[in-house]
C-alpha cells in the first residue's frame, strides 16, 4: 500500500451507511454491510481511485458513546484515525434528526482543522432534501454539506468530485490550472487555459457506448439492430447474455463500440456468474462515455429501472433513454414520456427515443442521436460564446446580493470535456447560491446544445490557481 497517498477517514455512528459508501468508493465489496447496528468493528484500509486520483480509504467503524467497551474503543480509534487523516468524511443518518452526540463529535473533528465534509445519507428523493436544512445547525457551509443516498445512487457524484479535488493529480497527469499574469484583460487568460486543455484531453473520436437495463428489456436485440448482424446471443430466457460483448463499426466518421451487458437482477437474486456480470457491468461503465438506458415500453416502470439508471448518473455519462418494444401511437408515447421524466428526474437532460428492435423502427435515428450526443459531450464551447450567454443571463436575472455582498462574474470558460466542465471566475464564489447556478445552467442549455450530457460548474476566484472543489455543482 502506498503510504505517500492522502488518507480519507470515514466516521459516523453505527448503521448510517458508512460501509456501503466505503464499498462504493472502493468499487469492491470489502466492508461488511448489514442492517444490524455495529457490524464494522476494525479500521479497514484500502487503496482507492476517485475520479482518476488515488488515496487510502479508512473505514473506522461505527461510533457509539455508550458503556459498551467495544464501542468506546472504536470511538477512540476513530478519533485517532481522524487525526492522522487528511480528509474527514463525517456521515449521519438523514432519516433522523441531528442529535447532540453527532454535533459534539463533529465539533471535535472540526477543531482538527482538516478538510471536513458532513454527509447526510438516506436522502432517497427530492422531497427528503428538505431534511438537510436541520443539519445546518452544525455550523457547516452548504458547499461542505452533502445530501446523498448510497443505496439509490443519489448525490454521490458531487461528493466524489469534492473528494477528488482534495487529492493531488497523478504525477503523469498535468494539473488543470488557470494561468494569470495579473491583468484584468480576458485575453490574458484564454491561451494558457486552451493550451493546457488541449494537452490534457485528446479526442480519439471513439464513442464507447454502454447498454444497460433490466433483464430481458431487449438490450441484445437493440445491439443487433444497431450493428446490423446477429452477433450477440438473443433469447427470451432472462439473463441469457452473461459476458459483455464488444462490437464496433464505423458510422459518420466515428468508431462506435457497443458493450452489451448482462441483465441486471435485484441484488438478492444475483447468484454465481450473474453476480460476476454485474461487477463487469460497472467496470464497463467506467470505460464508457455514452450510455443507452433501455426500458421495456410494454411493461410498467419499476424501482429497479431507476436504480440501474442511477449508475449512469453516478459515472457522469452522456445518456439516451431508449424505450424498446414500442408499437403505440404518438399520444400514448407522450403519456409514457411523462412517466419516464417523472421517474428519472436526475436524467432530465437525456433525450427519449422510442424504438422497436424487432421491426427496426427509429434505429437509424438512434445511431444519429448517439453521434450528436457524443459531440455535445466532448465539445469545447468557445469562451466568447460562453461569456455572451452568461452576460445575457445576468442581465435578464441579476446576480443576488446575499447579506449585502455585491457579486460579479468576471468571465466564464470551459476547462474540461467529457462531460463539459465550466468555471465561473468571480469576486466572491462562496456567496453564489446553488439556485442561481442552476438558473445559469438552464440558460446555457437553452442557448447551447448540451442535450444528453451533464454539466459541471465551478465557481472560483480570480487568480485562484487550483480548482475550488467546494464550489462545484452538477446539473
Amino acid at each position: 500500500m502506498n503510504n505517500e497517498l492522502k488518507k480519507i477517514a470515514l466516521i459516523g455512528q453505527p448503521n448510517v451507511g458508512k460501509s456501503s459508501l466505503f464499498n462504493r468508493i472502493a468499487k469492491k465489496r470489502i466492508a461488511i454491510v448489514s442492517d444490524m447496528a455495529g457490524t464494522t468493528r476494525d479500521i479497514r484500509k484500502h487503496e482507492v481511485e476517485i475520479l482518476e486520483r488515488d488515496a487510502i480509504m479508512l473505514d473506522t467503524g461505527g461510533i457509539d458513546d455508550t458503556n459498551d467497551e467495544i464501542f468506546s474503543n472504536v470511538k477512540k480509534k476513530a478519533v485517532e484515525c481522524a487525526k492522522e487523516a487528511d480528509i474527514i468524511l463525517f456521515m449521519v443518518d438523514g432519516k433522523k434528526i441531528p442529535d447532540e452526540k453527532d454535533k459534539e463529535l463533529f465539533y471535535e473533528l472540526q477543531a482538527l482543522d482538516k478538510k471536513l465534509a458532513l454527509i447526510v445519507n438516506k436522502i432517497d428523493n427530492d422531497k427528503e432534501l428538505e431534511r438537510l436544512w436541520s443539519f445546518y445547525e452544525f455550523g457547516i457551509d452548504e458547499e461542505n454539506l452533502f445530501g446523498i443516498s448510497v443505496s439509490h445512487n443519489r448525490g454521490t457524484k458531487r461528493l466524489f468530485e469534492w473528494i477528488s479535488y482534495q487529492l493531488p493529480p497523478r504525477k503523469e497527469e498535468p494539473e488543470v490550472v488557470i494561468e494569470e499574469d495579473g491583468d484584468d484583460f480576458l485575453e490574458d487568460f484564454l491561451d494558457p487555459i486552451e493550451d493546457i486543455n488541449n494537452q490534457r484531453v485528446e479526442d480519439d473520436g471513439e464513442i464507447r457506448v454502454a447498454i444497460i437495463g433490466r433483464v430481458n428489456v431487449g438490450k441484445s436485440s437493440i445491439l443487433n439492430a444497431l450493428v446490423g448482424e446477429e452477433r450477440s446471443v438473443v433469447s427470451s430466457i432472462a439473463g441469457t447474455t452473461i459476458d459483455p460483448v464488444d462490437e464496433s463499426f464505423e458510422y459518420k466518421g466515428k468508431n462506435i463500440t457497443f458493450v452489451d451487458t448482462a441483465g441486471l437482477r435485484r441484488r438478492g437474486r444475483i447468484e454465481g456468474i450473474e453476480k460476476f456480470a454485474l461487477m463487469r457491468t460497472k467496470e464497463m461503465l467506467e470505460k464508457a462515455n455514452l450510455a443507452l438506458v433501455v426500458l421495456d415500453a410494454s411493461k410498467e416502470l419499476v424501482d429497479l429501472d431507476e436504480k440501474i439508471a442511477g449508475l449512469v448518473d453516478e459515472y457522469g455519462l452522456g445518456t439516451i433513454i431508449v424505450l424498446n418494444k414500442w408499437d403505440e401511437n404518438a399520444d400514448e408515447f407522450k403519456k409514457l414520456e411523462e412517466k419516464v421524466r417523472s421517474k428519472f428526474k436526475f436524467l432530465y437532460y437525456a433525450p427519449i427515443i422510442a424504438v422497436s428492435a424487432k421491426t427496426g423502427r427509429s434505429i437509424d435515428r438512434l445511431k444519429d442521436k448517439l453521434v450528436e450526443i457524443y459531440d455535445n459531450y466532448s465539445q469545447r464551447v468557445p469562451t466568447s460564446v460562453l461569456n455572451k450567454v452568461i452576460e445575457t443571463a445576468t442581465i435578464r436575472h441579476a446576480l443576488p446580493s446575499p447579506a449585502g455582498n455585491y457579486l460579479r462574474i468576471y468571465y466564464a470558460t470551459q476547462f474540461e470535456t467529457k462531460p463539459p466542465r465550466i468555471a465561473l471566475i468571480m469576486n466572491k464564489p462562496k456567496f453564489l447560491h446553488f439556485s442561481y447556478k442552476r438558473y445559469l445552467i438552464n440558460f446555457l442549455r437553452d442557448n447551447i446544445n448540451f442535450e444528453g450530457t451533464p454539466i459541471h460548474v465551478v465557481a472560483r476566484k480570480k487568480g485562484q490557481r487550483e480548482i475550488d472543489e467546494e464550489d462545484i455543482e452538477e446539473f
